[in-house]
């Protein structure tokens, strides 16, 4: 027996930006909206459903679980770039910076640390499932 990853849920003291802000970042849509929470679903139809729910507290430390994201129709830097430019910062979490890491850490609006991973392979044959270079591979090497 196991269990399956069912969706992920996300405190905000602004639902509806973070709502704005995921939904472009991840291509995804807006399936209910009530006053207790707001629900995303993949545009595609793919991946688990997002709920996020108002708190009336910022985020106050770094996360202890945070998602790995990788660019898809653009390259890591390009896809960087446009989260910047839908609200996501820059963030340090003591990754360091160098050859041994490939991704880049970045926030959302309310401070959430997330990604954004390196493909390792730039020329993947149409079909091909990329790899990325992963966060805890390099950190399991140190």
């Amino acid at each position: 027996m196991t269990s399956a990853l069912s969706s992920i849920t996300l405190d905000a003291v602004d639902t509806h930006r973070m709502a704005q802000f995921w939904t472009q970042v991840l291509d995804y849509r807006i399936t209910e909206e009530e006053d207790s929470f707001i629900s995303l679903a993949s545009s595609s139809g793919d991946g688990p459903q997002i709920y996020i729910l108002p708190v009336p507290e910022a985020k106050s430390v770094k996360n202890r679980l945070h998602l790995d994201l990788h660019a898809v129709g653009c390259t890591q830097e390009e896809e960087v770039e446009r989260l910047l430019a839908l609200g996501a910062v820059r963030a340090d979490v003591g990754q360091g910076q160098g050859p041994g890491v490939s991704w880049v850490v970045l926030a959302d609006p309310e401070g959430n640390e997330f990604c954004i991973l390196a493909s390792t392979s730039s020329s993947a044959p149409a079909g091909a499932q990329a790899s990325f270079d992963h966060p805890a591979a390099a950190q399991a090497s140190l």
